[in-house]
């Protein structure tokens, strides 16, 4: 799933290229991946002539201010991606009409939502197993709603001082990794950085919250506002699906020292890297480098 760097490397793009941009025209062959309202023609028809002034990022989530006091959500979900570009109907799929990774890459194939913008381009939404979700929302409405209300704050806010992150841990429970990955306590990481961030700091991904010394703490702090913005400076991981909204791969896999590499060698003492599940997940740790 898209992570914070991903979502932010997403936003980023997309406000070079689009803001200012109006709705001219959405299709999609799935349209329960439009989730309010809950009716597609409702949604198509209130979108339709709408103006992009602002697109942000609020977790996981991409927010686009649209004019008339309307914001359109999209969470990109498991395998979900944006995309820009244009596109032409080949049958019964669409094709990019350019060439270069929107034509070429196969995970930029899985179009199910596409507005039309006023430039003659497509924002696309491409997304393998159909799990994201896009709502239209009253924007007043949606900052009080428990979607957003419920999120944790951002780890690279100027805001979130390092006796921020001391204090919203000290509410939380749990295992590092999973408090890492917890939305309701700090928003934006996953599986990818949770692991990565707690392999920098040398912190075993089951060590308890609660057990965590002050040394610790601090470290796992500094290395994520480290690699968070290392990785968004890279354009993201694309490891599995994601992709940029130009098709392209983002790069952080040059940095990945520990995620998805079980059976590796540890690049700082060449102890294989171990996985292990956790409540349905996995990390990936270094049994030498994270002791428990």
């Amino acid at each position: 799933m898209p992570e914070l760097p991903e979502v932010e490397t997403i936003v980023r793009d997309l406000k070079k290229y689009i803001l200012g941009r109006k709705i001219e025209d959405v299709w999609s062959d799935f349209k329960k991946m439009v989730k309010k309202p809950g009716d597609f023609e409702v949604f198509k028809k209130e979108i339709i002539g709408r103006k992009i002034e602002g697109i942000k990022k609020r977790g996981k989530n991409i927010l686009f201010k649209l004019s008339g006091g309307k914001t359109l959500l999209i969470h990109q979900k498991l395998t979900g991606h944006l995309l820009l570009g244009k596109w032409g109907k080949r049958g019964s799929e669409w094709q990019s009409l350019e060439k270069g990774p929107l034509l070429e890459d196969p995970m930029n194939r899985f179009l199910h939502l596409i507005f039309w913008l006023d430039d003659g381009r497509q924002l696309a939404l491409s997304d393998l197993r159909k799990f994201a979700k896009t709502e239209l929302w009253n924007s007043n409405e949606l900052k009080e709603s428990e979607e957003l209300k419920s999120l944790g704050p951002e780890p690279l806010e100027r805001t979130f001082t390092l006796e921020k992150f001391k204090e919203t841990l000290q509410k939380a429970k749990g295992k590092i990794k999973q408090v890492l990955m917890d939305q309701t306590v700090i928003a934006g990481i996953g599986n990818i950085y949770s692991d990565e961030i707690l392999w920098e700091a040398k912190v075993h991904p089951f060590k308890d919250v609660s057990k965590l010394e002050e040394g610790e703490l601090k470290k796992i702090y500094q290395v994520m506002r480290i690699i968070l913005p290392k990785a968004i400076e890279l354009g993201g991981e694309s490891i599995s699906d994601f992709r940029r909204i130009s098709g392209e791969r983002g790069y952080f896999d040059r940095e990945r020292k520990v995620y998805r590499r079980k059976g590796e060698p540890c690049s700082r003492c060449a102890t294989k890297i171990k996985r292990v599940k956790l409540t349905g997940r996995s990390a990936h740790y270094c049994p030498t480098c994270q002791k428990l």
